[in-house]
């Protein structure tokens, strides 16, 4: 499991667990039970594991999705019941700001649990897997700069606002036109840059694959391996350049204020739909939670 995929494996599961993207109770348990096939052939599909390496990788999936089905899941319901209370009044951004926290507190737990098994897994990885590894993310990356990078300014806006109209949905149900203008307003003005991102995630990349190399081609005991794994997932993280953390830092209140607005636009029979939706996504969790 390569470091940048720890981060990526945190925001799955946190995604399943809290916005139950999958509409549907059923939906969301299938995918949830099937979260560590599907994060097996994620990470396959850069790493291209051979077959003793893939019994392990298999193996540590499944015992990280147990702990995090039984010690986690029950954590993000306490979420969910906070969300559950605010949906029905007016939010501030501070008070959507205030949900990250305990956000972040989940995702340290996720990593405390983690970073043993890509520890492991990473001092295994042979020259061949971390050429190609370094081909999906020169792929990915083309990806992104023609999918983001290189879009018209308009056009960039249009799959913002498409974006975030799903999402929101989600919790919601169908925003109107009105609100949807009211939404495209507001990201008219974000400071989201898609090129700044990606010469972060390309330098990331880099460093990733830097600290793969030596540990392929400098053997090290597994407790300095997991050492050198923490520091690439503390960048990762806490990124070093000073002009990328104001950016992350700028989007963070924009998605505040943003999340805000959305909530405090919506009738309230759009209200009453997120409320009810939040509380069949906390059976979910229970049930998931109880092995049910």
């Amino acid at each position: 499991m390569s470091f940048l995929r720890l981060a990526r494996f945190a925001a799955i599961i946190g995604l399943l667990s809290l916005s139950g993207a999958l509409c549907g109770c059923s939906a969301i348990k299938l995918a949830y039970a099937n979260l560590p096939q599907i994060a097996y052939w994620w990470l396959d599909g850069y790493v291209d594991f051979d077959d003793a390496q893939s019994h392990r990788v298999r193996e540590d999936l499944a015992r990280l999705h147990d702990w995090h089905r039984k010690q986690e899941l029950p954590r993000f319901m306490h979420l969910l019941q906070k969300a559950e209370k605010m949906a029905m009044g007016d939010v501030t951004p501070e008070q959507v700001c205030a949900l990250e926290p305990e956000l972040r507190e989940r995702l340290a737990a996720l990593r405390e649990r983690a970073e043993p098994m890509v520890a492991a897994n990473a001092v295994l990885l042979t020259a061949p897997q971390l050429q190609h590894l370094e081909k999906k993310f020169a792929r990915k990356n083309r990806e992104y700069r023609a999918d983001w990078v290189r879009l018209p300014p308009e056009e960039l806006l249009d799959k913002r606002l498409k974006l975030v109209v799903e999402r929101s949905e989600m919790v919601y149900g169908s925003l109107g036109s009105d609100q949807q203008s009211r939404l495209r307003e507001l990201l008219k003005t974000s400071a989201y840059s898609p090129a700044l991102v990606l010469a972060e995630r390309t330098r990331q990349q880099q460093e990733i694959l830097d600290v793969l190399r030596r540990l392929a081609t400098q053997p090290v005991p597994l407790a300095g391996a997991r050492m050198a794994v923490a520091r690439v997932v503390d960048r990762v993280l806490q990124p070093a350049d000073p002009e990328y953390r104001a950016h992350v830092d700028t989007l963070r209140q924009e998605t505040c204020r943003t999340a805000a607005a959305v909530h405090n636009g919506t009738t309230p029979a759009q209200r009453d739909f997120a409320a009810r939706r939040l509380r069949a996504w906390q059976r979910d969790l229970m049930e998931l939670a109880e092995g049910r």
